[in-house]
């Protein structure tokens, strides 16, 4: 599981009550949680799901976030599913609906845009371009998102 995302807040003494992590290629919970620290398995939700990013659907994480959360609750959110077309519909979700876009404090996305140096591995996941990834992280920062690209 990715958790170094956690690991870099910590240093910096954050504390995340829930991290919730969506894997839709089966795994063994067993060999899941001996990845995860110590420090972080009570906070630790793992959905052996898939994404979906039709918002009323109860594998979106968007949803969760609307359904559980406020503006008081400090949200980091990394989306890296290696899926253009469950991510981008994602994204438009945060830029179109300010309930959700108003939740979340930082936004970390590995956008999958037609790079010839990239192509090796993100093959058939890629959609867009550098300019439009651009507008996207603006569009995201004007809303008061801090966003950044998730190398």
């Amino acid at each position: 599981p990715a958790v170094y995302v956690t690991q870099t807040y910590q240093r910096f003494g954050f504390h995340f009550d829930h991290i919730y992590a969506y894997e839709i290629s089966k795994k063994e919970p067993t060999e899941v949680y001996k990845q995860v620290p110590d420090d972080l398995k009570a906070a630790y939700h793992w959905y052996n799901v898939g994404v979906d990013s039709n918002i009323t659907s109860s594998n979106n994480p968007l949803k969760l976030l609307l359904e559980n959360f406020n503006t008081n609750d400090f949200i980091v959110v990394k989306l890296d599913i290696d899926t253009s077309w469950i991510e981008v519909p994602m994204v438009q979700l945060l830029l179109e609906d300010k309930r959700i876009s108003s939740l979340i404090d930082c936004f970390y996305f590995e956008h999958h845009v037609m790079l010839k140096d990239l192509a090796r591995w993100w093959k058939g996941s890629m959609k867009g371009t550098v300019e439009e990834s651009l507008g996207i992280f603006t569009k995201l920062r004007q809303l008061g998102v801090a966003s950044h690209y998730w190398p």
